[in-house]
């Protein structure tokens, strides 16, 4: 079973994908001290390295703003989760507490400026493909308020993350699908650490691998999906 980025190759020829299959994961609700240590100190490093500096101006928000009004999303409610992230720190709030995982890959998305986003792996259908979306698409929005409908599919056009059933991440890296998100009960991971041509992608692969190992116990395998070899196996 693959991922593939073939459909976007073309139009966004510096978009490049680090695939992370985590196994054997154990989860926690709540963060270690020292995970808590270390986010904090990404948090203030996030705040001395931007001090004074535009969100625009920032590589990485700048790098996923140029892709997204490369497929029409020109509008500030619709911004990459990498921006989110670094806004919601420079602004002076803490990432917020998922659980163990996901504030991890939380801390290196806000370290080294790449969006990432995980899916559990028992909860897909592949093969995943980075692509544009089609009329058919469904998409139920982790995000939803409650009270609301989370039924929110694709625009037509829009780049998503999607399996053989359905969209697991709608505008590219914007919001997840609440389907096969990430909990304490997930056993393996798919992970994509997501560059658009600024970065040290392997860097912040490896970086995840790592904490993603001593935090959780995971046995991380890695691979690079980029325009000359846009498909790779992750299973």
């Amino acid at each position: 079973m693959d991922l593939t980025i073939a459909e976007l190759t073309e139009r966004f020829p510096d978009f490049r994908v680090a695939v992370l299959m985590a196994e054997a994961l154990t989860i926690t609700p709540a963060r270690s001290q020292t995970l808590a240590n270390w986010m904090a100190a990404r948090e203030s490093a996030c705040r001395e390295r931007h001090a004074g500096m535009e969100l625009s101006a920032i590589p990485g928000v700048a790098a996923w703003r140029s892709a997204y009004k490369g497929f029409g999303i020109k509008k500030t409610s619709y911004r990459s989760s990498v921006e989110r992230l670094i806004k919601r720190v420079l602004a002076g709030d803490s990432l917020p507490a998922i659980n163990s995982f996901v504030d991890i890959y939380n801390a290196v998305s806000l370290e080294h400026g790449f969006c990432i986003g995980a899916d559990d792996l028992d909860k897909i259908a592949p093969p995943v493909a980075f692509r544009f979306s089609r009329p058919d698409d469904s998409f139920l929005d982790m995000g939803a308020e409650a009270g609301e409908d989370p039924n929110d599919p694709p625009k037509d056009g829009e780049v998503v993350l999607a399996d053989n059933r359905h969209v697991l991440c709608r505008r590219w890296n914007w919001r997840q699908d609440m389907r096969s998100a990430i909990t304490t009960e997930t056993k393996r991971a798919l992970i994509t650490v997501q560059a658009n041509g600024w970065g040290d992608l392997e860097a912040a692969a490896e970086e995840l691998a790592r904490r993603l190992s001593a935090e959780c116990g995971a046995e991380v395998r890695i691979a690079y999906a980029g325009k000359d070899q846009p498909t790779v196996p992750i299973l």
